[in-house]
């Protein structure tokens, strides 16, 4: 069998430009998975152009260490990849992240640290005997939103707790006991107004004995304790104390005014 050699060729002429077009189409791909394939020392994407900075925020207005807390536990929910300390001493917060989380940390303190509401609470007690009306008095208070504050009017009565003898001597031991009016207060801005705690505690000294002892004073105390919201400006009473052992008599109102 002769070959022909004239058809042998042009077949394998025809093949050529298929296998050179193959060989271009495996070279292409190759060199573009090799592109896209990332090297062992390459760093996540996330994390490039993702430098960190420092930052201390102090805080103008956190005046308790619950504020501090609160806006710490906001910031480390806000911000899960950011490194967040809180100082106490000094009443700031300690910040290492990115520039995007810092941005973010400073709105978050910005939103969180504003001054407290401050509040004038009035008190005013009528005084009335048997009936007949003997006047009335002011007790003004001045309290923070969150906190509270305190009045204190009368005198200290000297109450014997113990006494002790060593067979030539004795001696007692002493406890000093305040009686006369006490108002406490506590106060929390609400949207309706202010969230308002009184104790109102009137306490005098009985002329009778406790019986106990010859220096045991017997000491009468009324106590008025309750919460209540105040429409700002608006008088509210709060109720009415009874001396005991005594016709006295005591009507309790109290009115809240912002302050600032």
């Amino acid at each position: 069998m002769k070959l022909n050699r004239d058809a042998y060729r042009g077949r394998w002429l025809n093949f050529v430009p298929m296998f050179a077009g193959f060989g271009l189409s495996t070279m292409l791909l190759t060199l573009g998975a090799a592109a896209q394939s990332p090297s062992p020392d390459a760093k996540p994407a996330e994390l490039k152009g993702a430098s960190e900075s420092y930052v201390t925020i102090y805080l103008r207005n956190a005046t308790q260490q619950n504020d501090l807390n609160d806006i710490q536990t906001s910031l480390r929910n806000v911000l899960p990849r950011a490194k967040i300390y809180g100082i106490p001493s000094q009443s700031a917060i300690s910040l290492r992240a990115n520039a995007e989380d810092m941005l973010l940390a400073q709105k978050v303190v910005a939103d969180l640290d504003r001054p407290r509401p401050t509040y004038r609470l009035t008190y005013t007690i009528n005084e009335s005997d048997g009936g007949k009306r003997l006047g009335s008095q002011r007790y003004t208070l001045i309290v923070t939103s969150g906190g509270r504050s305190e009045f204190k009017q009368g005198s200290r009565v000297p109450l014997v707790t113990g006494t002790t003898n060593d067979g030539a001597t004795t001696q007692s031991s002493v406890t000093y006991v305040d009686v006369g009016l006490d108002i406490e207060a506590f106060a929390d801005g609400s949207p309706d107004g202010v969230r308002v705690r009184s104790k109102v505690v009137q306490s005098s000294v009985a002329e009778e004995k406790s019986g106990m002892g010859a220096q045991d004073p017997m000491i009468r105390q009324a106590s008025l304790d309750g919460s209540s919201i105040l429409a700002l400006g608006k008088p509210l009473v709060l109720g009415a104390l009874d001396m005991p052992g005594s016709t006295r008599h005591m009507d309790v109102e109290v009115v809240g005014e912002l302050v600032k």
